[in-house]
Protein backbone atom coordinates (compact mmCIF):
# COMPACT_ATOMS: atom_id res chain seq x y z
CA UNK A 1 0.00 0.00 0.00
CA UNK A 2 1.02 3.62 -0.42
CA UNK A 3 2.30 4.80 2.97
CA UNK A 4 1.47 8.46 2.42
CA UNK A 5 -2.11 7.65 1.39
CA UNK A 6 -2.53 5.65 4.59
CA UNK A 7 -1.23 8.54 6.71
CA UNK A 8 -3.34 11.20 4.97
CA UNK A 9 -6.45 9.12 5.58
CA UNK A 10 -5.54 8.66 9.25
CA UNK A 11 -4.88 12.38 9.67
CA UNK A 12 -8.26 13.24 8.17
CA UNK A 13 -10.20 10.73 10.27
CA UNK A 14 -8.50 11.09 13.68
CA UNK A 15 -6.63 7.85 14.10
CA UNK A 16 -2.99 6.80 13.88
CA UNK A 17 -1.42 4.22 11.61
CA UNK A 18 0.64 1.88 13.81
CA UNK A 19 4.23 1.70 12.56
CA UNK A 20 5.63 -1.43 14.16
CA UNK A 21 9.20 -2.68 13.78
CA UNK A 22 9.95 -6.38 13.51
CA UNK A 23 13.35 -7.61 14.64
CA UNK A 24 12.76 -11.31 13.95
CA UNK A 25 10.24 -13.68 12.37
CA UNK A 26 8.20 -14.23 15.53
CA UNK A 27 7.58 -10.51 15.96
CA UNK A 28 6.72 -10.20 12.26
CA UNK A 29 4.14 -12.98 12.46
CA UNK A 30 2.62 -11.63 15.68
CA UNK A 31 2.17 -8.21 14.05
CA UNK A 32 0.56 -9.69 10.93
CA UNK A 33 -1.90 -11.66 13.08
CA UNK A 34 -2.77 -8.47 15.00
CA UNK A 35 -3.33 -6.64 11.73
CA UNK A 36 -5.69 -9.35 10.51
CA UNK A 37 -7.61 -9.56 13.79
CA UNK A 38 -8.14 -5.83 14.24
CA UNK A 39 -8.63 -4.98 10.55
CA UNK A 40 -6.17 -2.14 11.00
CA UNK A 41 -3.83 -0.62 8.45
CA UNK A 42 -0.22 -1.13 9.49
CA UNK A 43 3.26 0.00 8.54
CA UNK A 44 5.82 -2.74 9.06
CA UNK A 45 9.25 -1.27 9.65
CA UNK A 46 12.78 -2.60 9.40
CA UNK A 47 15.99 -0.92 10.51
CA UNK A 48 19.30 -1.39 8.75
CA UNK A 49 20.48 -3.84 11.41
CA UNK A 50 17.29 -5.87 10.97
CA UNK A 51 17.83 -5.85 7.20
CA UNK A 52 21.29 -7.29 7.79
CA UNK A 53 19.85 -9.89 10.17
CA UNK A 54 17.22 -11.15 7.73
CA UNK A 55 19.19 -10.72 4.51
CA UNK A 56 17.86 -8.90 1.46
CA UNK A 57 16.51 -11.98 -0.32
CA UNK A 58 14.51 -13.07 2.74
CA UNK A 59 13.04 -9.60 3.24
CA UNK A 60 12.17 -9.36 -0.44
CA UNK A 61 10.31 -12.66 -0.12
CA UNK A 62 8.44 -11.52 2.99
CA UNK A 63 7.39 -8.29 1.30
CA UNK A 64 6.28 -10.06 -1.88
CA UNK A 65 4.33 -12.63 0.13
CA UNK A 66 2.47 -10.07 2.21
CA UNK A 67 1.63 -7.98 -0.86
CA UNK A 68 0.26 -11.08 -2.57
CA UNK A 69 -2.17 -11.50 0.33
CA UNK A 70 -3.33 -7.92 -0.23
CA UNK A 71 -3.18 -7.02 3.44
CA UNK A 72 -3.51 -3.31 4.42
CA UNK A 73 0.23 -3.14 5.04
CA UNK A 74 3.12 -1.06 3.75
CA UNK A 75 6.83 -1.73 4.34
CA UNK A 76 9.05 1.09 5.53
CA UNK A 77 12.79 1.60 6.06
CA UNK A 78 13.30 2.96 9.58
CA UNK A 79 16.21 5.35 10.28
CA UNK A 80 18.06 5.07 7.00
CA UNK A 81 21.43 6.74 7.50
CA UNK A 82 22.55 7.35 3.94
CA UNK A 83 21.69 7.04 0.26
CA UNK A 84 23.16 3.54 -0.01
CA UNK A 85 20.75 2.01 2.51
CA UNK A 86 17.85 3.90 0.91
CA UNK A 87 18.69 2.48 -2.52
CA UNK A 88 19.02 -0.98 -1.02
CA UNK A 89 15.59 -0.78 0.64
CA UNK A 90 13.90 0.46 -2.51
CA UNK A 91 15.48 -2.35 -4.52
CA UNK A 92 14.16 -4.90 -2.01
CA UNK A 93 10.63 -3.55 -2.45
CA UNK A 94 9.93 -1.12 0.39
CA UNK A 95 6.97 1.23 -0.13
CA UNK A 96 8.54 4.11 1.78
CA UNK A 97 11.85 5.05 3.33
CA UNK A 98 13.07 7.23 6.16
CA UNK A 99 16.24 9.24 5.86
CA UNK A 100 17.49 10.30 9.28
CA UNK A 101 19.67 13.38 9.13
CA UNK A 102 18.48 14.65 12.49
CA UNK A 103 21.94 14.73 14.07
CA UNK A 104 23.37 16.74 11.16
CA UNK A 105 23.21 20.49 10.88
CA UNK A 106 19.98 21.85 9.45
CA UNK A 107 21.69 22.63 6.13
CA UNK A 108 23.26 19.17 5.88
CA UNK A 109 19.98 17.49 6.84
CA UNK A 110 18.15 19.41 4.11
CA UNK A 111 20.77 18.48 1.50
CA UNK A 112 20.69 14.76 2.32
CA UNK A 113 16.91 14.55 2.61
CA UNK A 114 16.39 16.43 -0.64
CA UNK A 115 18.63 13.94 -2.47
CA UNK A 116 16.66 11.01 -1.06
CA UNK A 117 13.33 12.60 -1.96
CA UNK A 118 14.42 13.10 -5.57
CA UNK A 119 15.65 9.52 -5.89
CA UNK A 120 12.68 7.91 -4.12
CA UNK A 121 9.91 9.94 -5.76
CA UNK A 122 11.26 9.00 -9.18
CA UNK A 123 10.54 5.39 -8.17
CA UNK A 124 7.09 6.02 -6.62
CA UNK A 125 8.44 5.63 -3.08
CA UNK A 126 7.45 8.13 -0.38
CA UNK A 127 9.88 9.61 2.14
CA UNK A 128 9.96 10.39 5.85
CA UNK A 129 12.44 12.94 7.16
CA UNK A 130 13.34 13.81 10.73
CA UNK A 131 13.95 17.12 12.43
CA UNK A 132 14.91 17.34 16.09
CA UNK A 133 16.90 14.83 18.14
CA UNK A 134 15.58 12.04 20.34
CA UNK A 135 17.70 11.08 23.33
CA UNK A 136 19.17 7.68 24.28
CA UNK A 137 21.17 5.16 22.27
CA UNK A 138 19.69 1.85 21.17
CA UNK A 139 21.07 -1.33 19.66
CA UNK A 140 20.59 -0.04 16.12
CA UNK A 141 23.29 2.54 16.71
CA UNK A 142 20.96 5.52 17.00
CA UNK A 143 22.99 7.71 19.29
CA UNK A 144 21.82 11.13 20.42
CA UNK A 145 23.42 12.37 23.61
CA UNK A 146 21.49 15.64 23.78
CA UNK A 147 17.77 15.78 23.19
CA UNK A 148 16.72 18.63 20.95
CA UNK A 149 13.05 19.43 20.43
CA UNK A 150 11.86 20.21 16.93
CA UNK A 151 11.61 23.89 16.03
CA UNK A 152 8.18 24.65 14.49
CA UNK A 153 9.67 27.37 12.26
CA UNK A 154 12.40 25.01 11.05
CA UNK A 155 9.82 22.32 10.38
CA UNK A 156 8.07 24.55 7.85
CA UNK A 157 11.35 25.54 6.21
CA UNK A 158 12.55 21.93 6.13
CA UNK A 159 9.38 20.82 4.37
CA UNK A 160 9.60 23.60 1.80
CA UNK A 161 13.23 22.90 1.01
CA UNK A 162 13.14 19.09 0.89
CA UNK A 163 9.67 18.11 -0.36
CA UNK A 164 9.55 15.32 2.20
CA UNK A 165 6.17 13.54 2.50
CA UNK A 166 5.89 13.11 6.28
CA UNK A 167 7.98 14.39 9.14
CA UNK A 168 9.27 12.80 12.35
CA UNK A 169 9.52 15.27 15.22
CA UNK A 170 11.05 15.33 18.68
CA UNK A 171 8.58 16.31 21.42
CA UNK A 172 9.66 14.15 24.35
CA UNK A 173 9.62 10.48 23.37
CA UNK A 174 12.88 8.52 23.28
CA UNK A 175 14.30 5.31 21.86
CA UNK A 176 15.13 2.16 23.76
CA UNK A 177 14.05 0.58 27.04
CA UNK A 178 15.73 3.15 29.30
CA UNK A 179 13.64 5.93 27.81
CA UNK A 180 13.28 8.52 30.53
CA UNK A 181 14.94 10.08 33.53
CA UNK A 182 12.19 11.20 35.87
CA UNK A 183 8.56 11.49 34.85
CA UNK A 184 7.89 10.99 31.12
CA UNK A 185 6.34 14.03 29.46
CA UNK A 186 5.19 14.84 25.93
CA UNK A 187 5.47 18.46 24.76
CA UNK A 188 2.04 18.80 23.20
CA UNK A 189 2.53 22.57 23.25
CA UNK A 190 5.38 22.25 20.77
CA UNK A 191 3.34 19.81 18.69
CA UNK A 192 0.49 22.33 18.33
CA UNK A 193 2.91 24.95 17.02
CA UNK A 194 4.35 22.44 14.53
CA UNK A 195 0.84 21.57 13.34
CA UNK A 196 0.14 25.24 12.61
CA UNK A 197 3.31 25.54 10.55
CA UNK A 198 2.76 22.36 8.50
CA UNK A 199 -1.02 21.79 8.67
CA UNK A 200 -1.26 19.37 5.75
CA UNK A 201 1.69 17.14 6.59
CA UNK A 202 1.38 13.88 8.56
CA UNK A 203 3.53 13.95 11.69
CA UNK A 204 5.49 10.96 12.96
CA UNK A 205 6.36 10.13 16.56
CA UNK A 206 9.37 7.89 17.11
CA UNK A 207 10.29 6.12 20.34
CA UNK A 208 6.65 5.62 21.28
CA UNK A 209 6.88 2.23 23.02
CA UNK A 210 4.99 2.20 26.32
CA UNK A 211 7.57 0.08 28.21
CA UNK A 212 4.97 -1.60 30.40
CA UNK A 213 6.11 -2.65 33.85
CA UNK A 214 4.37 -6.00 33.40
CA UNK A 215 6.86 -7.09 30.76
CA UNK A 216 9.86 -5.89 32.75
CA UNK A 217 8.74 -7.84 35.83
CA UNK A 218 7.99 -10.92 33.74
CA UNK A 219 11.50 -10.86 32.27
CA UNK A 220 13.25 -10.17 35.56
CA UNK A 221 11.22 -12.80 37.41
CA UNK A 222 12.40 -15.37 34.89
CA UNK A 223 16.13 -14.80 34.94
CA UNK A 224 16.45 -11.52 33.08
CA UNK A 225 18.08 -8.31 34.26
CA UNK A 226 16.54 -5.12 32.91
CA UNK A 227 17.13 -2.06 35.04
CA UNK A 228 16.02 1.57 34.96
CA UNK A 229 13.22 0.91 32.49
CA UNK A 230 10.68 3.72 32.69
CA UNK A 231 7.49 4.08 30.69
CA UNK A 232 3.97 5.43 30.96
CA UNK A 233 1.02 3.43 29.66
CA UNK A 234 -1.19 6.51 29.40
CA UNK A 235 1.38 8.90 27.92
CA UNK A 236 0.01 8.77 24.38
CA UNK A 237 -3.68 8.11 25.03
CA UNK A 238 -4.73 11.39 23.37
CA UNK A 239 -2.19 11.38 20.53
CA UNK A 240 -4.82 10.26 18.01
CA UNK A 241 -6.57 13.62 18.41
CA UNK A 242 -3.54 15.45 16.97
CA UNK A 243 -1.84 15.49 13.55
CA UNK A 244 0.33 12.58 14.64
CA UNK A 245 -0.54 10.02 11.98
CA UNK A 246 2.24 7.47 12.47
CA UNK A 247 3.53 6.13 15.78
CA UNK A 248 6.70 4.02 15.85
CA UNK A 249 6.98 1.16 18.31
CA UNK A 250 9.70 -1.46 18.52
CA UNK A 251 10.96 -2.13 22.06
CA UNK A 252 7.53 -3.17 23.36
CA UNK A 253 7.42 -6.15 20.99
CA UNK A 254 10.93 -7.22 21.89
CA UNK A 255 9.93 -7.11 25.55
CA UNK A 256 6.64 -8.97 24.99
CA UNK A 257 8.36 -11.70 23.01
CA UNK A 258 11.27 -12.10 25.42
CA UNK A 259 9.06 -12.00 28.52
CA UNK A 260 6.77 -14.79 27.40
CA UNK A 261 9.54 -17.01 26.01
CA UNK A 262 11.56 -16.72 29.22
CA UNK A 263 8.48 -17.50 31.28
CA UNK A 264 7.47 -20.44 29.12
CA UNK A 265 10.92 -22.06 29.16
CA UNK A 266 10.92 -21.84 32.95
CA UNK A 267 7.46 -23.44 33.03
CA UNK A 268 8.46 -26.16 30.56
CA UNK A 269 12.22 -26.76 30.89
CA UNK A 270 11.98 -29.93 28.79
CA UNK A 271 10.94 -27.99 25.69
CA UNK A 272 13.65 -27.27 23.15
CA UNK A 273 11.94 -26.92 19.77
CA UNK A 274 12.13 -23.27 18.63
CA UNK A 275 8.69 -23.53 17.04
CA UNK A 276 7.16 -24.53 20.37
CA UNK A 277 8.44 -21.61 22.40
CA UNK A 278 8.46 -19.38 19.33
CA UNK A 279 4.68 -19.66 19.14
CA UNK A 280 4.47 -18.38 22.70
CA UNK A 281 6.38 -15.28 21.64
CA UNK A 282 4.18 -14.81 18.56
CA UNK A 283 1.02 -14.86 20.66
CA UNK A 284 2.50 -12.39 23.16
CA UNK A 285 3.48 -9.98 20.38
CA UNK A 286 0.01 -10.25 18.86
CA UNK A 287 -1.66 -9.35 22.16
CA UNK A 288 0.79 -6.48 22.68
CA UNK A 289 0.06 -5.10 19.20
CA UNK A 290 -3.72 -5.46 19.48
CA UNK A 291 -3.75 -3.39 22.65
CA UNK A 292 -1.77 -0.59 21.02
CA UNK A 293 -3.88 -0.63 17.87
CA UNK A 294 -7.14 -0.35 19.80
CA UNK A 295 -6.14 1.88 22.70
CA UNK A 296 -3.40 4.16 21.36
CA UNK A 297 -3.83 4.29 17.58
CA UNK A 298 -7.63 3.81 17.42
CA UNK A 299 -7.02 2.27 14.00
CA UNK A 300 -9.02 -0.94 14.34
CA UNK A 301 -11.67 -1.38 11.62
CA UNK A 302 -10.19 1.52 9.63
CA UNK A 303 -9.57 -0.29 6.34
Amino acid sequence: MNTLTMLKKAMKNNYIVPAFNFANFEIFKGLILACEETKSPMILQVSESAMNYFGDFVLAGIIAGVKKQKLPVSFHLDHGANMDIVKRAIKIGFDSVMIDGSTLTFKENVKLTKQVVKYAHARNVTVEGELGVLAVANDDGLIADKERFTSPAEAKLFLEQTGVDFLAVSIGTNHGVNKYVGEPKIRYDILKKIEKEIPNTPIVLHGASLIEETYIKQINNNGGIIQKAVGNKNLLKNAYKTHISKINMDTDFRLANTARVREYLNEAPDKYCPRTYGKQGIDAVKQCAVYRIKNICKSNNKL
